[in-house]
C-alpha cells in the first residue's frame, strides 16, 4: 500500500492544477489527503477532505465573515495560522507522510508557514513563483525544498504541465525512500561553527563520537544558529556544545549580515539540556563587501575574509554589552549552563601577532560574564586561544560534566 500525500492549497482558484497531481500521485499508487486554503469562493475541480471552513477555524476566524470583509491580507495571516496548526495535527495524527503545495505568493506564504510547522524530516515540496531571490520567508529554518514555478500557478499548458508532473514525481519519490536515521539510539549534540573556530569544534567533535555521541555542526551565518535553536526546541538534541557565538556580534552591530536574532542563546536553557557557552568569534561582526559597511564604523579594524565577506573587529564597549547579555540567557536556564573563556583568543584572527588581537576587548566581556552571571553558573577561564588542543580537551570535558550533571538532576 502506498503512502499518504497531504495537497494543500487555494482549490477555489488552483483546483484544476491540483486535480491534475492529484491523479498522478495516485496513478504511483498513493494516496491523497486534500486540504483546502482557498478564500474567494468553492473549490473547482478537487473535492476537499479537510475544507477551508475548517481551516480559517483553526485560525480563529470564519471563512464566511473574511469572504465578506474581503480583506486579502487577514485572511492570508488567518490561513497561515490555520493551516500551520491544522496541518501539524494531521502529521502528529499519522494521517500523511508527506506534503506538496503550489500557488504564487500569497498561497506560498501559507503553504509554507504549514510547511515549516512540520518536523524536519518530513517531505515537503513547493512549487511557487517565488522560489528565486530571496526564499528566507518561505523557508526559515525547515527543509522545504522549492520548485520555480516557470510560468505562473493559472491553469495546464504545455510548460505547466511539465512542472507538476515532475512535481508529483518527487513527492512520490521522497516518501517512498525509507530516510530513517542509521544511528538512531546515539544522543544528538548540536556544536556552532565557523571557520576561524573551525580547529577546535573538529577536535570537540572527534572526542565525543568516540565517546558515543553524534554531533551535529551548525554553520554560524545566522540561518544556522536559527536552525540548531528550532531543533532543540523540537526534543531533538541532548546538548549544545555553544562553541561559535559570534552571531551575537551580528546582532548588535548595525547592518552586519549574520545575526540569528535576539533570542539566540536561549533555546538549550528554555528545554532544560546541558548547554557550554563559549564566545568563540565574538571579535568579528560580519559584513558583505567592505564598501558595503555603515559609514558609522569608518577607522575600525576590519579583514577582507574573502572577495564576499569583510570582519569587522568588535570593540572593548561592544563587548562588554556582549558579556551582559550572554549572562542575561544563561541565568535564565532551567538545566546545566557553563561557560568556559580562552584567555589567549577567542578566533583564530584574535592569537597573538594577528589581526584581531586585542586582549582588552576580550577581557571586557569576560569580566561582563562574571560580573553579571548568577552565582551558581560556573565560569572557567583558560590560558589558551580558543584553537588550542588544550582549549578543545576542556570543552569536551565541561561539556560531559553537563550531561552527567543533567542525567543527576533527571
Amino acid at each position: 500500500m502506498g503512502k499518504v500525500i497531504a495537497l494543500l492549497g487555494a482549490f477555489d482558484t488552483k483546483g484544476e492544477e491540483y486535480a491534475y497531481v492529484k491523479r498522478l500521485i495516485e496513478a504511483k499508487g498513493h494516496r491523497v489527503l486534500t486540504i483546502d486554503t482557498g478564500v474567494l469562493g468553492d473549490p473547482k475541480h478537487i473535492e476537499p477532505d479537510v475544507g477551508a471552513d475548517e481551516v480559517a477555524r483553526a485560525g480563529g476566524a470564519s471563512l464566511k465573515a473574511m469572504r465578506e470583509a474581503k480583506d486579502r491580507g487577514q485572511a492570508m495571516q488567518v490561513m497561515s495560522q490555520g493551516a500551520a496548526l491544522l496541518v501539524r495535527q494531521l502529521y502528529d495524527e499519522g494521517r500523511f507522510s508527506g506534503i506538496l503545495g503550489m500557488g504564487g505568493t500569497g498561497g506560498s506564504s501559507v503553504i509554507s508557514a504549514a510547511m515549516r510547522n512540520l518536523p524536519v524530516g518530513v517531505p515537503k515540496l513547493l512549487v511557487s513563483t517565488a522560489a528565486s531571490g530571496n526564499t528566507a520567508p518561505y523557508v526559515g529554518t525547515r527543509d522545504v525544498t522549492l520548485m520555480p514555478s516557470i510560468v505562473d500557478v493559472a491553469g495546464i499548458n504545455r510548460i505547466s504541465e511539465i512542472i507538476f508532473a515532475r512535481a508529483a514525481g518527487a513527492i512520490c519519490g521522497m516518501v517512498e525512500i525509507d530516510a530513517r536515521p542509521s544511528s538512531e539510539s546515539r544522543p544528538l549534540i548540536a556544536a556552532t561553527m565557523f571557520g576561524n573556530t573551525t580547529e577546535c569544534v573538529d577536535m570537540c567533535r572527534e572526542a565525543l563520537t568516540k565517546q558515543g555521541y553524534e554531533v551535529l555542526v551548525f554553520h554560524c551565518t545566522g540561518t544556522g544558529g536559527r536552525t540548531m535553536e528550532g531543533l532543540v526546541q523540537d526534543g531533538l538534541i541532548a546538548g549544545v556544545l555553544d562553541i561559535t557565538t559570534t552571531e551575537w556580534a551580528d546582532e548588535i552591530c548595525e547592518g552586519a549580515v549574520f545575526s540569528a536574532g535576539p533570542t539566540r542563546l536561549e533555546a538549550a536553557g528554555e528545554v532544560g539540556i546541558p548547554h557550554l557557552i563559549v564566545p568563540g568569534c565574538v571579535d568579528m561582526a560580519n559584513y558583505g563587501p567592505i564598501d558595503t559597511i555603515p559609514a558609522k564604523y569608518a577607522g575600525r579594524k576590519f579583514y577582507e575574509w574573502n572577495p564576499s565577506v569583510t570582519l569587522m573587529r568588535t570593540t572593548p564597549e561592544e563587548n562588554e554589552r556582549l558579556g551582559k547579555i550572554f549572562a542575561e540567557k544563561a541565568n535564565k536556564a532551567t538545566g546545566p549552563v557553563a561557560f568556559l573563556l580562552p584567555l589567549r583568543g577567542v578566533s583564530i584572527l584574535d592569537s597573538e601577532g594577528q589581526p584581531f588581537w586585542w586582549p582588552e576587548a576580550d577581557r571586557a566581556m569576560f569580566e561582563a560574564i562574571k560580573a553579571n552571571v548568577k552565582p551558581h553558573i560556573r565560569v572557567e577561564e583558560i590560558d589558551a586561544n580558543i584553537n588550542d588542543p588544550a582549549f578543545a580537551k576542556r570543552a569536551v570535558a565541561m561539556f560531559t560534566e553537563l550531561i552527567e550533571q543533567s542525567r543527576a538532576e533527571n
